[in-house]
């Protein structure tokens, strides 16, 4: 069998940072491409691993998506985006200021079991936290089972390194959340040498200062990687049903499947378990408000665009 110039010239990649159309791919070899998608397809995403054909020097096109691990998503009416593809663990960086939205963080974690990938909620700046309301959010979640981490990345940055860098290990880590949370401190916590790598990825997308709304993943020393997001305040989950919220709920599994009727939604049907064990203590009457508003907006959003999943 021949191999062919066109053959010789395909290889495979990473995407590590992406903006909008543009990507950089990195090859097995280690070595940046910029990158484009093949027509006007937008379904490329951090972290996929990609078949690229080469171009001119530096300049690679993508030619199809290899098979996903996982991709974590959020949606709302106007649109869906895809965060990141093969991720292995969601880090939620949630700080007591700017004040912080602790519904945020729930859907984050429904959307990082929709995808099947394990969260890790982290509260930063605990030196900032004078009424513990961030201490008592993540003792919420604590409680319910979600891995959680309380760091200070500006009072406390080794031992805050320390103790991230040994829960993160060799998987690889997306890390999202609101705006003024302390991510990018977090990020440089981890790589030292993450502004230098974010300035060679600017200068080869040729996008300038508009790369600080990019994502970007970055290798970790001793392995795995980390993969950064622009901060955003909404994370909509209308591409999930009402199924899918309530075995995403951790204090709802135990009394799934005891309602009076199978297509039982949890809000107004009679003999529903989930309403019951609320009434009786065993579920958070915050937490029940927080998926009865939720499965309204999703039937609401179902209404307007029947089209949605």
């Amino acid at each position: 069998m021949i191999e062919t110039a066109g053959a010789r010239s395909r290889f495979e990649a990473r995407v590590v940072a992406a903006y909008g159309r543009h990507f950089l791919v990195e090859d097995d070899a280690g070595r940046l491409h910029q990158a484009q998608r093949r027509g006007k397809r937008a379904d490329v995403v951090i972290g996929d691993r990609v078949l690229c054909q080469r171009a001119a020097a530096g300049q690679a096109t993508i030619e199809s998506i290899l098979p996903r691990g996982s991709l974590l998503m959020r949606a709302d009416v106007a649109r869906s985006k895809a965060l990141a593809a093969n991720v292995g663990r969601v880090v939620v960086v949630y700080a007591p200021r700017p004040a912080f939205n602790e519904r945020f963080v729930w859907r984050a974690l429904l959307a990082a079991d929709a995808a099947g990938v394990a969260p890790l909620v982290v509260l930063n700046k605990t030196d900032l936290d004078e009424d513990g309301a961030g201490s008592r959010a993540l003792a919420r979640l604590a409680a319910l089972g979600y891995a959680t981490l309380a760091v200070s990345a500006k009072a406390a940055p080794a031992r805050t390194r320390a103790d991230l860098r040994a829960t993160l290990g060799s998987a690889s880590n997306l890390m999202v959340g609101q705006s003024g949370m302390g991510k990018s401190t977090l990020i440089n916590l981890l790589v030292p040498q993450a502004n230098a790598r974010t300035q060679e990825y600017s200068t080869r997308l040729n996008l300038g200062r508009q790369t600080t709304t990019a994502s970007r993943l970055f290798a970790l020393d001793g392995g795995g990687d980390i993969i950064d997001t622009p901060g955003f305040q909404a994370f909509g989950l209308a591409h999930l049903d009402l199924r899918q919220l309530a075995v995403a709920m951790p204090e709802f599994v135990p009394h799934l499947g005891r309602c009076r009727f199978n297509d039982c939604r949890h809000l107004a049907e009679p003999g529903c378990a989930i309403r019951a064990a609320m009434t009786a203590g065993a579920i958070d009457p915050g937490r029940y408000a927080f998926y009865a508003d939720l499965a309204a907006e999703i039937e609401s959003l179902r209404r307007r665009d029947p089209a949605l999943p």
